[in-house]
């Protein structure tokens, strides 16, 4: 066979010079298109079973099954003889096969090409040279995608791990994160990160070099949101407020600009508590020039009622806490729970944290709203389920001192017997006095009523007030900056504001 090929030497190195061009610029399908370009052949990369995985352009050639079977057996002879090269004479046709990995990788693909006879155009020379350049493309390729993969599947895993700590399951958590590291602490302070959806994975690997210690991971709702679990050593701010962690200020040399929200020091069991607080911190850092802010601290409702409170969610989710699946197929009590709570966090997109179809989403709101006896359209019904949740859930520290003591069996079967008390008064003019103070004309504190009394919907709070949609959404996003909560994207306080201004309806009567 002649390998000296058309045009000489010169020629030869010309057409290797631009071969590693092309894989420079674009690849391995590159390398391919030249190929076929300048060797006037029909070029392909086989895999070790003679599936076809890449070619260089569409076959110019009339490619028969006695092609095809001499390219499937030829890539077989290869692997069994170890062979470097080989060419197989067909009717009207020369097929040239190559492996890509000369140490002979099970796994690589062998370049196959198809060149009619005689071989005018020097195929041959050309071949033997692309092959090597392309073997190196190949491992290159293949080395990116198993880290691809092996990315995926840790920020699957680390994803995991989050949904276990949002749900309560910090045993399990503890055991799968000890496969990756580093090791969850006792108490954290949870930053959600918003930035460029494009550069995430680049904030994401700064955060990891400036902050080992940290759990980073990607959000599995909002594509834009990192969520970070970084250690808190005692739970107390620096001066100024802002948390000891010097988490906040390594993103001030992120890529890209970035907004940080920072939640108060949680116990690793109160993560999710500790996330909502991050989220309402990002709605306020996204109204200052420092883009950073930390969640202002309020006494937790639970633990302002107490006993009372647990006896009252008890008897609330009874129905829900003993149910149990008639199917195989169907959801148990626990994912019930879990589907609630993901609900009321995340509104329609718990589909994406939970990982299940909106069909299937409704369903089980509506298998919900069954068990509970209530209407989960109404913002009051959905209130009173997610401070049933939070109750259960909330961990009562060492030394805590109980709650009010219920007056009487009657004081926990309705949720107004709980918010009437003079705690909870209080707790809702914490929770509404900033609104107040920052809204002389008052029309900030009418159109977030108008919203809760609507169910917290926009458009029936805009034909309310006789506004447009936008209007009612600026106005909200305003009360957003002064409340330093978010009140339009979930997780939202719109639960916790619906229980203080009934609470502060209940106690209306009695104040002077």
């Amino acid at each position: 066979m002649n390998i000296t090929g058309a045009g000489g030497p010169a020629q030869r190195a010309d057409d290797v010079l631009a071969l590693q061009r092309a894989a420079r610029k674009g690849g391995s399908q590159a390398v391919l298109g030249r190929l076929a370009e300048r060797s006037r052949a029909d070029v392909l990369l086989v895999g070790p079973s003679g599936v076809v995985l890449s070619s260089g352009r569409p076959p110019r050639h009339a490619v028969g099954e006695a092609v095809w079977r001499a390219i499937r057996c030829g890539v077989g002879e290869l692997a069994r003889r170890r062979a470097r090269s080989m060419a197989i004479d067909v009717p009207g046709h020369t097929v040239f096969l190559y492996p890509l990995d000369a140490q002979g990788d099970p796994v690589a693909p062998v370049l196959a090409a198809v060149a009619p006879r005689p071989d005018t155009g020097g195929a041959a020379p050309l071949l033997a040279d692309a092959a090597s350049i392309l073997g190196l493309c190949w491992r290159a390729e293949h080395t990116e995608g198993l880290r691809s993969r092996l990315e995926a599947a840790e920020n699957r895993t680390r994803e995991v791990v989050l949904h276990l700590l949002m749900n309560g399951h910090v045993v399990a958590a503890r055991q799968v994160a000890g496969a990756l590291g580093p090791r969850l602490p006792d108490t954290v302070r949870v930053c959600v990160v918003e930035g460029p959806p494009a550069a995430r994975g680049e904030i994401a690997a700064h955060l990891r070099g400036s902050a080992p210690e940290a759990w980073i991971v990607p959000c599995p709702v909002y594509e834009a949101h990192l969520i970070v679990l970084a250690p808190a050593a005692d739970g107390t701010p620096a001066a100024g407020g802002q948390p000891q962690e010097h988490l906040p200020d390594c993103l001030r040399t992120a890529p890209g600009p970035c907004w940080a929200g920072v939640s108060d020091a949680v116990p690793l069991a109160d993560t999710v508590t500790g996330y909502a607080q991050a989220f309402h911190a990002l709605a306020a850092a996204r109204h200052r020039a420092d883009r950073r802010a930390s969640f202002t601290s309020s006494p937790d409702l639970p633990l302002l009622i107490g006993p009372a409170a647990t006896a009252w969610a008890e008897r609330f989710l009874a129905p829900l806490r003993e149910h149990g699946a008639r199917r195989p197929q169907d959801p148990g009590s626990a994912e019930l729970l879990a589907t609630a709570a993901s609900w009321l966090h995340f509104s329609s997109r718990a589909t994406e944290h939970l990982k299940i179809h909106r069909n299937t989403l409704a369903a089980r709101l509506k298998h919900i709203a069954r068990c509970l006896d209530t209407d989960l359209d109404r913002l009051a019904d959905q209130s009173a389920l997610a401070l049933a949740l939070r109750v259960l859930t909330t961990a009562h520290p060492a030394g805590t001192a109980p709650g009010p003591a219920p007056r009487g069996e009657a004081a926990v079967h309705r949720l107004d017997d709980l918010l009437a008390h003079p705690a909870v008064t209080r707790w809702a003019r914490v929770q509404l006095r900033p609104l107040a103070a920052g809204d002389p004309s008052g029309e900030l504190v009418r159109t977030l009523e108008t919203w809760l009394d609507h169910d917290a919907r926009v458009d029936a709070a805009a034909a309310a007030l006789s506004l447009s949609v936008t209007a009612v959404r600026k106005r909200l996003v305003r009360a957003e900056a002064v409340l330093q909560r978010s009140l339009l994207r979930p997780p939202t306080a719109r639960h916790d504001l619906w229980l203080a201004r009934r609470a502060l309806v209940l106690a209306a009567p009695t104040e002077p």
